[in-house]
């Protein structure tokens, strides 16, 4: 039997939601954490039938197992009339942990949510980072399938992710009834991938899948309330120069990019290739964020006149300026935005991520590969040195 992965997620000590795209190791990892909790799988048709029905039986559940003080509702989202329950169940003050799952916040934000607002805070669990991968990190391989604690384990990591995407369509926008023509949200998750990592432009998207720039943004909302994407912001603090106004586009692994990018005659596999490795440092910086809490945000720089940096990371512990190039040489071109942002914002620290395999130092740019910095991005730390 292979031993289980440890995940760097640290738990609060109070009821919290988990959450987490579909295959991240929500349910592994609490099982592993909590194997004495109380558990309700929202999944499980029978639990979901009687649940739905009934969420007042929750409470008569919690209080015949009174020795019991950790609870764990998983996919909290199906049955989002049991929030209500919970809230009563917490101001009863019986010393209870609501621990609440969850791949899809969009149902709770609807259906009252807010009632837990202060009791039951909001945590989220990532993709693998390859710090918790160790010596089983491996670049070439992430970028083609990459690390979805789902995938990594399966036996034909390919087979599930070309599965993955539609699973999502049928299980949680079909299912739910979030469009009304799943045919034109299919073709969006294909038209969408080429805007993995660049600017945004919801007018170019809709033109490609032949729908109104409207329908673009809501199909762009739900993905977001999927966990399956999220838009980077501009950093434009105390800017000198003026910015860009649209956000980046990325979807939230680089394996499911792959799965949905489609490929042809025309498309340059380096470009390919280049974007995922941008998303890959992406995915790893969101998570080292949220895994510290929130205290810094991840931006990205582009001047209105071209200059761009991909990643800004800004808050209370770092100010860190960070570009990606899917190269193994360092040409003087590719340190000139580092540079121009070192110029503008000189307290910050410049690095440029490669693929080479030594540590650089070209003026006031530190250049590391990109698997070196990945391997060293621990949440437990500040310092990637």
């Amino acid at each position: 039997m292979e031993t289980m992965i440890p995940r760097l997620f640290t738990p609060p000590k109070q009821s919290f939601f988990l959450f987490g795209p579909r295959g991240t190791g929500k349910s592994t990892w609490l099982k592993a954490a909590m194997p004495d909790a109380i558990w309700i799988d929202l999944l499980e048709a029978d639990q979901f039938r009687s649940y739905s029905a009934r969420p007042e039986r929750l409470k008569e559940l919690v209080l015949a197992e009174a020795g019991k003080k950790i609870v764990v509702i998983d996919e909290i989202q199906k049955v989002p009339d049991l929030l209500s329950v919970v809230h009563s169940l917490i101001e009863k003050k019986l010393k209870l942990r609501f621990i609440l799952t969850g791949s899809s916040p969009r149902k709770l934000k609807k259906t009252g949510a807010d009632l837990l607002a202060g009791r039951v805070i909001k945590q989220a669990l990532h993709p693998f980072m390859a710090v918790e991968l160790g010596r089983k990190f491996n670049l070439t391989s992430t970028l083609t399938q990459g690390l979805l604690p789902l995938v990594f384990s399966a036996a034909a990591p390919e087979a599930v992710l070309r599965t993955y995407a539609s699973l999502y369509v049928r299980e949680e926008v079909q299912m739910e009834g979030l469009v009304r023509n799943i045919g034109n949200f299919s073709r969006f998750l294909e038209a969408v991938s080429f805007s993995h990592g660049s600017l945004l432009n919801t007018s170019n998207v809709a033109r490609d899948c032949e729908v109104e720039r409207k329908t673009v943004e809501a199909y762009i909302t739900i993905l977001e309330d999927l966990l399956l994407a999220y838009r980077i912001p501009v950093f434009s603090k105390k800017a000198k120069r003026a910015t860009v106004a649209h956000p980046k586009f990325y979807y939230f692994d680089a394996g499911v990019y792959r799965s949905l990018r489609p490929c042809g005659p025309l498309d340059r596999p380096e470009e390919i290739e280049g974007a995922a490795l941008e998303g890959l440092v992406a995915q790893h910086l969101t998570a080292w964020s949220s895994y510290r809490g929130e205290k810094n945000k991840v931006y990205f720089w582009r001047t209105a006149a071209g200059s761009e940096v991909d990643f800004v990371v800004y808050g209370e512990e770092v100010f860190w300026a960070i570009e990606v190039k899917n190269t193994s040489r360092i040409r003087p071109e590719d340190l000139r935005s580092l540079i121009s942002f070192k110029s503008e914002y000189p307290q910050s620290s410049a690095f440029l991520l490669y693929r080479g395999k030594e540590r650089l130092k070209k003026g006031n740019v530190l250049c590391i590969p990109c698997d070196e910095f990945l391997l060293n991005l621990n949440p437990e730390k500040i310092k990637i040195l």
